[in-house]
């Protein structure tokens, strides 16, 4: 078995840390951009695309900064994050994405963040 790679991406965001975290930490926001459905129970999301389904826990989160989940079936306890970063001069709102991927799927895996974080620009109305 090949040991996941660790990846940031970063997306900058034209909209508060609040409304942001509401899209990031809740099945109705995460329903809006990330899966078709998300249902929620006893801390662990269940995120629905296409007839299929994955399970993710909810391991931490913080209003406004960040929510850390993990894939219950990820053997190797690997995670993906959600961190809003705000500028202190300028105002300006980042999403810093952190996720694990093999080493061949790295490209592939990025793009899909790629495609998942325009969709919630645009559930936003915000426009590239």
């Amino acid at each position: 078995m090949f040991q996941k790679t660790k990846y940031t991406l970063e997306y900058t965001f034209n909209t508060s840390p609040k409304v942001l975290f509401e899209r990031l930490s809740t099945p109705s926001g995460l329903a809006e951009w990330f899966a078709d459905d998300v249902n929620i129970k006893n801390n662990i999301f269940t995120f629905i695309w296409d007839g299929s389904q994955q399970e993710a826990e909810l391991l931490t989160k913080k209003p406004d900064k960040y929510a850390k989940f993990r894939w219950i079936d990820d053997k190797e306890k690997n995670y993906f994050e959600f961190k809003i970063e705000v500028d202190d001069l300028t105002g300006g709102v980042a999403l810093i994405v952190t996720d694990f991927a093999n080493e061949n799927e790295l490209v592939e895996a990025k793009e899909l963040w790629d495609y998942h974080i325009s969709e919630l620009k645009h559930t936003l109305g915000i426009l590239k």
